[in-house]
């Protein structure tokens, strides 16, 4: 499990370190560790570090400083080190290191004809963690110029431009080959579209203690995936690995009733008990002979993907919610909540839909989707997936929003929701609590693409997802509720 700490919280536990261990010290611990890093990336790039012709673009921050004082160290290993001022004045301790080390400086006038011709590594020094998004049209222009060639770009703490807390990337924030960040991860570096410009991430130690902040991002990993699937004891018979109700698919959606009993089928239901639309009962009579039709005992219940307008759709969620049977609600069937629901209550919108919760536009969720989670969780008390790019969990009253294991793009095709709310009824039925379910229904799609890529149909996909799971076999055995709360 990876953390991830927001801007004030970061400041806060800097100020901590820097109490007890001195104002400079955190800087040249930072840029000790900037500069092992970039002389491995020059040992990777260009075969040796000395003799390498390195370019900063520093900012006025303490961003700037660490890239400065890294120069400084650099050149006595025998760079030709140079930067060039991006934005303010330098720090001026850092300046004065790097150029006491024989580095020089390049005033802002002379940006736009700075010469890449040569160059072997830039660092990006210009903004941190307190930086505005977005960067000065200059700026952009060279970064972009260095991405052209594709020279190697180091990014300090992370790439300029890019917004910390809330991940977004405004068109021409840095997209950097690695980046170097500072004692602990900031949600940047986890949410995307900033993750993706963040490149290979490294985090170095400079003396930060998180154990008393509360972390904004809690992201998972694949082993954590494999410990926290609920993988069927010896004894386990299909009650125990748990029965999902669907009720999916209208007459002129009848793909979603299809491809949503695929998730829960593949997701390792021991019995999936289909109810929803006759079309799509035809469809998935053919192709999953082991579905029942028919009322009777299930653990958990999948509806609203592809329902349409339907006239009894709010009557039908408001029986399940009252029913306390775990219940997951896509698509179409967001639109009829009760009010507020139990935490038991798995809600699995897109940025849209979970716009049309919160009654605001989709740029304000797209723009801040951790706010918009926790505020769509607070407001109706369930537990909310929000599909996308980046998938995140959150719960009522809790901080920390989880972050499931990313995937390629191919999956964001028609119908990968549909079968992801399958494989979270699975995982609810087994008796997984609906935070923790959601985290491994998202994730185990993600890493089923990811081991087989491409644009493969979501129904193929969800094929593949046993395979995955399959491998999960050392994890823990029997049904449980690893939120321990049954939410």
């Amino acid at each position: 499990m990876r953390y991830a700490y927001s801007v004030d919280a970061t400041r806060e536990l800097e100020r901590v370190a820097m109490t007890e261990a001195g104002d400079d010290a955190l800087m040249q611990r930072a840029a000790h560790g900037l500069a092992i890093s970039a002389a491995d990336l020059l040992a990777r790039t260009r075969g040796t570090v000395y003799g390498s012709r390195v370019m900063i673009v520093v900012g006025p921050g303490n961003n700037g400083g660490d890239a400065l004082f890294a120069g400084q160290r650099l050149a006595r290993r025998g760079c030709a080190v140079s930067a060039i001022r991006g934005l303010g004045e330098p720090h001026p301790a850092g300046l004065a290191a790097l150029r006491t080390a024989g580095g020089r400086l390049l005033e802002r006038a002379e940006l736009e004809e700075a010469d890449l011709t040569g160059v072997d590594l830039l660092v990006d020094g210009v903004l941190g963690i307190g930086g505005r998004p977005g960067l000065p049209p200059e700026l952009s222009a060279l970064m972009a110029a260095a991405l052209a060639r594709r020279l190697p770009i180091l990014a300090v703490d992370l790439p300029s431009g890019v917004a910390t807390d809330t991940g977004q990337a405004p068109t021409g924030s840095v997209r950097a080959t690695r980046t170097v960040t500072f004692g602990t991860l900031k949600p940047c570096h986890l949410l995307e579209p900033a993750a993706s410009r963040a490149g290979h991430l490294e985090v170095f130690d400079i003396g930060l203690d998180p154990s008393h902040a509360v972390a904004t991002l809690a992201a998972w990993d694949v082993v954590d995936v494999a410990a926290h699937w609920p993988v069927p004891a010896a004894t386990s018979d299909k009650y125990a690995r748990g029965v999902v109700g669907i009720d999916t698919g209208s007459r002129d959606y009848p793909g979603a009733g299809v491809l949503s009993t695929f998730g829960a089928v593949y997701g390792g239901a021991g019995m999936v008990r289909f109810l929803g639309a006759p079309k799509s009962a035809k469809i998935i009579g053919r192709e999953l002979p082991n579905v029942v039709f028919g009322e009777g005992r299930v653990q958990s219940w999948l509806v609203g993907s592809g329902w349409g307008e339907r006239p009894d759709a709010g009557e039908t969620i408001r029986r399940l919610v009252d029913s306390g049977l775990p219940l997951v609600i896509d698509a179409d069937g967001l639109r009829h909540l009760p009010g507020r629901v139990p935490g038991t209550v798995l809600l699995t919108p897109h940025a849209g839909e979970l716009a049309g919760l919160l009654g605001c536009e989709r740029a304000e969720v797209s723009g801040d989707p951790v706010t918009a989670v926790r505020a769509a969780a607070d407001n109706t008390g369930a537990t909310v997936l929000l599909k996308g790019a980046s998938q995140l969990v959150a719960t009522p009253g809790t901080e920390t929003v989880e972050v499931a294991v990313p995937g390629p793009s191919w999956t964001g095709q028609a119908g990968s929701g549909d079968t992801l709310g399958g494989l979270c009824a699975a995982l609810l039925a087994a008796g997984v609590g609906a935070r923790t379910g959601a985290v491994l229904a998202a994730s185990v799609q993600a890493m089923t693409a990811i081991r087989f890529p491409g644009p493969i149909p979501p129904q193929d996909l969800a094929r593949h997802c046993a395979a995955v799971i399959g491998d999960f076999g050392g994890g823990k055995s029997g049904a449980a509720d690893p939120d321990g709360t049954g939410g």
